[in-house]
């Protein structure tokens, strides 16, 4: 089976991972969140994996770049999701730490991809 360049790509793998542990995460928060906060953290997680795939298939090295400050930005709006979960108590404390550990990696994946592309132009 042929593999398209994003799934070669590991903040693309670490993003999937990362978007299974938020719905495992989110299996566990009040059910009258449902189309709360849970759907938003769902779909901010989401967001990055996809617009990071979403990107590699653009001509342009601006354009892939573009994709990936959107992907940046939905790992800082899942960031605020999980901080507001945490005040919330619908994670502990050290659920929290560990899914901001992984956002923090993939983060600075994103951004050395953005540089690399950028050192293209």
């Amino acid at each position: 089976m042929y593999l398209f360049s994003f799934e070669k790509l590991e903040v693309w793998q670490n993003s999937r991972i990362f978007i299974l542990d938020i719905y495992k995460l989110t299996g566990k928060f009040p059910s009258h969140e449902l189309y709360g906060i849970t759907s938003q953290i769902k779909r901010s997680s989401s967001s990055i994996a996809t617009n990071i795939a979403e990107g590699t298939s653009r001509n342009t090295n601006k354009d892939k770049v573009h994709f990936l400050t959107i992907s940046y930005s939905s790992a800082m709006e899942t960031l605020s999701h999980l901080i507001i979960s945490r005040d919330l108590n619908y994670i502990v404390e050290e659920e929290y730490i560990q899914c901001r550990e992984k956002l923090e990696k993939i983060c600075n994946q994103i951004n050395n991809l953005k540089k690399y592309y950028l050192s293209k132009e």
